[in-house]
Parts: structure tokens; sequence; C-alpha cells
């Protein structure tokens, strides 16, 4: 099972191949963010608000908080809209590799685009689980702080690399492309390990008799609060690495 759940699904277009089975995954998981957004704003209100725009305002807030903690808000004001997308598409990513296939086997004889080899394990799979996934989110990550520190600082920016002596811009170099890998790795490393684990609980013998429910049970609330912590600190870390790039004292 584990090995299935995790197996790679190749396309191929031309010279370029894609990963079959996490690009399906990633977008479920935009569909589901998609869903979730329209549920919270579809009656917006100023009044009394709906179940689903306390949770959306909520998550707005919180992440709002984390901006604050990190910088002065008008300098990351702008931020605000893409580290929610980002909390949020993070933590359904991280969720969609607890749910069970709910395909039913209805697409095992579907080979258009190898449907019925992607969805033919009892699970589905996170697409933070894919290395590839995390890395992207962290290039995306240092490309916003490069960016928004050209953009706050002009050619100044680059300053810091030589600072205090110009022997040290190696290692500052090296500090700006590890910045990437420890958020790439972080997230695989617990999303993949999550995974490996539940699909081990669930080759135990006797898991679907009574005394097996319960540690199925707390491994599973285990992973989802994994889930959300990971999408939390890949946010702060997110935040904190452009705090440092927009801000006069970043060094």
């Amino acid at each position: 099972m584990i090995k299935e759940v995790h197996e790679t699904v190749l396309w191929h277009w031309g010279s370029m191949t894609f990963h079959g089975k996490t690009l399906i995954m990633t977008w479920i998981s935009m569909a589901a963010v998609m869903i979730f957004v329209f549920a919270g704003v579809r009656n917006l209100t100023s009044g009394k608000p709906g179940k689903m725009q306390n949770v959306l305002e909520w998550i707005i807030d919180f992440v709002r908080g984390i901006i604050n903690d990190n910088m002065e808000y008008e300098k990351g004001r702008p931020l605000l809209s893409y580290l929610v997308t980002l909390f949020m598409f993070v933590f359904f990513s991280n969720m969609l590799g607890l749910i069970p296939n709910f395909t039913f086997n209805l697409l095992h004889d579907v080979h258009f685009a190898q449907l019925g080899h992607i969805f033919e394990t009892p699970g589905m799979m996170s697409p933070t689980a894919d290395i590839n996934t995390t890395f992207s989110l962290a290039l995306l990550t240092i490309i916003l702080v490069v960016s928004l520190g050209i953009k706050h600082k002009g050619a100044h920016y680059f300053h810091h690399f030589i600072e205090p002596n110009p022997v040290f811009v190696i290692i500052h170099a090296i500090d700006l492309l590890a910045k990437p890998m420890t958020l790439a790795f972080r997230l695989f490393g617990n999303i993949f390990a999550g995974e490996i684990l539940l699909g081990v609980i669930l080759m135990l013998p006797g898991i679907w008799v009574l005394p097996g429910i319960l540690p199925t049970t707390i491994w599973l609330a285990f992973s989802i609060f994994i889930g959300a912590i990971q999408s939390y600190v890949f946010v702060v870390l997110t935040t904190a690495y452009v705090s440092q790039a927009v801000t006069s004292d970043a060094h």
C-alpha cells in the first residue's frame, strides 16, 4: 500500500515530463481551497456572519496577526492575500493524504492520463508529500523575498551580502540558498513520514477490529495537528524571511 500510494506516475508532453499523480492531487487541493473560499463568501454580510464566513475571517485575522508580529503591517499588507492562500493550500494539501479514495474504483478502466492507475489506491496522496511541490512553494518564497527586498531597498538590498566584510558574501549566498531547501525538506519530510506511518498502521493485523480503532484515531488526529502546524510554520517562515528583506535593519 505504501509503495502504491507514493508511486510516481509520469506524463510525457514533448520533451517535458510531469508527475501526473502529484499534479492531479494538487488540482484537487486547489479546487478544495476555491470551494472553501466560495462557501465563506457566498453569503457575505457585515451583520451576523455564517459559520463558513466566521472561519474564513478567522483565518484572515490569524495570518494578519502573523504579519503584524514580524513587520510593519503597511509593508506586509500586500502579502496578506498570498499568505492566506498559501496557508490554506498547504493545509488542504497536507490533509489530502488522510482522505480515503473517493472514486470507489469507478476509474479503474480509464486509461486517459493514467487516471485508473492514479486512483487505484485505497487512499489519496498529499501533494506536499512530493518534494517537487514543497520545493516549488519554497522557491516562490525566495523569489518573493528577493523581489520585495529589491522593491523596498533597490540595489542597496544586495549590500547585506558583503557585510560585515566582503568575504562573507559566500556565507550569505549559502544562507539564501539554504532557506528554500530547509523550507521544502521540512514540509516534505513531515508529511511524507506521516503518510508512511499511517500506511504502516493500516497494515497492522487486527487494525479494523475494536482494539485497533483507538490507535488509528489517535494517529489521524495527530496527523491533522501536524499538518496544521506545518502550514503555520511555512507561512511564519515565509513572513519572517520577507521581513528580513524589507526592514532597514535586516542583515
